[in-house]
């Protein structure tokens, strides 16, 4: 027989409403939904139930498994830490991301991020995780060894996202060079010498190899059905080159013609929700609130931060007149969902897999009370 829950007392948060009342749970799913007040169920004591997190784009599992520079933690150990913090910040589906492509200076040699994902699903098949796990391949596309390090993925079912990136200077995140000087120069401690020679290594790899990786990568993703996003896109050139790539994913434009533009083309812009926290880009460049109070803004990342993702949205809901809360919430739900193909989850809706969290927040920082993924509690 089917296991029933059934949740009551809650202020049930669907795509473009509030309401108070229960959700019945029956066998991992939404079986119905219905307003007004239940005798029977765990009461939820006047919470706000929403539907589960889906997270597209964070780098935390690789602060966990290299938390210093050339420090590689036990991967089981590290995926667990990360599992953990994830799932009670609410997220029940997480795209970790992966990094592709290495030269002298960074990155991860062949075959260690292949043997990073083999330790996620031995960690799911072994039972030891609460969020479902995913892939996100962040392909380096100016790294010599790009086309070589995606090909150990292919045919893995996990592998739902593909990011194109180039951090080289002059490009994209990295337009001026003052934003370079103090990503690589400045923090590094780098004499003049060694900045020169440094910038020319990353320019000449960027000419030689980004465009035409780019464009094999792209059509790889497209032969296996991999959603493709772009990254820090800065121009309209660059919008356009996605539109051509087949892109669905905006991640992180660095302009505000470009996002523009990427919602308009029918793209799912996407932007850090630690920047909605903080209330301006760690690297200068585009506040995240100013782009959702033009309606441009379509998904949040929790990016290096897993609890900004639950915090982001109440701060939109109150801080943007024309943003609902229901709105905002599904940034962080229903949007990245449907931009990566996942039509069983995202939304709190008979039929749907009850991935849902209980959230108390009178005021500030809102709490995770319960997590529930595919009707199981998690947290």
């Amino acid at each position: 027989m089917s296991q029933e829950l059934v949740l009551k007392n809650a202020r049930i948060v669907l795509e473009d409403s509030i309401v108070e009342g229960a959700v019945q749970i029956v066998g991992g799913q939404i079986a119905d939904i219905s307003e007004g007040v239940l005798a029977i169920g765990e009461d939820l004591d006047g919470d706000f139930l929403i539907p589960g997190l889906v997270e597209l784009h964070t780098d935390h599992l690789e602060q966990h498994y290299s938390p210093r520079p050339g420090v590689r933690w036990d991967t089981t150990a590290a995926i667990q830490a990360h599992d953990a913090q994830i799932a009670t910040s609410g997220i029940t589906t997480v795209f970790d991301c992966l990094r592709l492509g290495s030269d002298e200076d960074s990155g991860f040699p062949r075959g260690e991020m292949r043997r990073l994902a083999d330790a996620i699903e031995a960690a799911e098949t072994a039972g030891r995780l609460r969020a479902e796990h995913l892939i996100h391949l962040r392909c380096e596309v100016p790294c010599a060894d790009v086309i070589d390090q995606f090909s150990d993925f292919e045919g893995d079912p996990r592998v739902r996202l593909a990011s194109l990136m180039d951090h080289a200077p002059g490009q994209r995140q990295f337009q001026s060079l003052e934003q370079y000087i103090f990503f690589y120069k400045k923090k590094r401690g780098m004499t003049d010498e060694a900045f020169e020679a440094f910038m020319k290594l990353r320019m000449e790899a960027s000419d030689r190899y980004s465009a035409r990786h780019r464009d094999q990568l792209a059509a790889r993703c497209a032969e296996l059905g991999i959603t493709v996003a772009s990254h820090d896109d800065a121009t309209l050139a660059h919008v356009e080159e996605a539109r051509g790539h087949g892109v669905r994913l905006a991640e992180f434009p660095t302009s505000l013609e470009a996002a523009r533009a990427s919602h308009a083309a029918g793209m799912s812009v996407l932007m850090g929700a630690p920047n909605v926290v903080r209330g301006k880009s760690h690297s200068g460049n585009i506040a995240a609130r100013d782009l959702a109070d033009l309606g441009v803004l379509d998904v949040l990342s929790s990016d290096y931060v897993p609890l900004s993702l639950l915090h982001a949205p109440f701060i939109l809901a109150d801080s943007i007149e024309s943003l609902s809360l229901p709105q905002a919430i599904a940034m962080v739900s229903a949007t990245p969902a449907r931009t990566v193909g996942l039509s069983d989850r995202g939304r709190i809706a008979p039929g749907l897999r009850a991935d849902l969290v209980r959230v108390h927040r009178m005021e500030g920082v809102p709490v995770s009370r319960s997590v529930w993924r595919a009707g199981r509690r998690v947290a």
